[in-house]
């Protein structure tokens, strides 16, 4: 039963209460009249008034009939208005861990953050395999005179030596012959004296550079030069004095030097001899 059928047939049973209680009283008045007519008074019938048979008379108690059928339950009410959300509770104690979810999507690549603090260095790597030996790489030569170039239009036999380790240097031709390709620095000094010096560097039977100085009489004058070459194997480098006269100005004696140098840059080194 919903609520408002329970409120109807507590209201209904109610008021049948207050009928029965109503009749009871009528009963026992008709009693006591009853009672007055067996002493010997004769109670008149009211006028134009007769006892139905056929009706029930309500005057008998509530229990001398039966009662009706209950009436069909009423429909239900409208839905009440929600009402106002209540304040909200304790906080509750922390529950178990979860377990743990499926792997989710790969996310799109961040941008790159900032460098960390330096690591500690790592462990020395192996050794590698023995190159070649620097000294194979080295040609120099520094060689001077000892006397006044007697000749001209010929290579300079310089007769003085300073270094010459690796005999690149030939003193009977007068010329420096490459033996290992690559980047050379020849230079030059000598004492001009007594007429005119007219020098050139040759390399390979081309001129490459000139240098002129012209003597003053009762000095001694100073004429140089100096230059870079790539070389090959084989490619020979000299100095000689030009010129239509007989002998030229470069000079040396005991107090005075005539100087011709040159020595390896760097070296060309083949790929299969690199160090890998």
């Amino acid at each position: 039963m919903t609520l408002l059928w329970k409120i109807l047939l507590g209201i209904f049973l109610i008021g049948r209460l207050s009928q029965c209680q109503d009749l009871l009283e009528e009963h026992e008045e008709q009693t006591v009249l009853d009672e007055g007519t067996e002493g010997g008074e004769d109670v008149e019938e009211p006028e134009g008034l007769g006892t139905d048979v056929s009706q029930p008379d309500h005057r008998q108690p509530c229990a001398m009939w039966m009662g009706g059928v209950p009436g069909t339950p009423g429909h239900s009410g409208k839905p009440g208005r929600d009402g106002r959300d209540g304040r909200d509770g304790l906080r509750g104690e922390k529950g178990d861990k979860g377990e743990a979810g499926a792997k989710g999507d790969p996310g799109q690549k961040g941008d790159i953050g900032p460098a960390g603090p330096r690591g500690f260095p790592g462990n020395p790597g192996l050794k590698g395999a023995r190159g070649e030996s620097a000294l194979s790489y080295h040609s120099a030569f520094s060689v001077g005179l000892s006397e006044l170039v007697p000749t001209t239009n010929v290579p300079i036999r310089f007769n003085k030596f300073f270094y010459n380790d690796q005999h690149h240097y030939d003193d009977v031709s007068g010329k420096f012959r490459c033996a290992l390709p690559g980047v050379y620095f020849f230079t030059y000094h000598l004492t001009v004296y007594t007429k005119d010096a007219k020098v050139s560097l040759y390399m390979n039977d081309k001129t490459i550079m000139f240098t002129f100085d012209q003597y003053q009489e009762a000095n001694v004058d100073q004429a140089s030069g100096s230059v870079i070459l790539r070389l090959e194997a084989g490619d020979e480098v000299w100095l000689q004095v030009y010129g239509d006269e007989a002998f030229g100005g470069v000079y040396a004696d005991n107090t005075n030097d005539s100087t011709f140098s040159g020595f390896l840059l760097y070296p060309e080194i083949p790929a299969s001899a690199r160090r890998r």
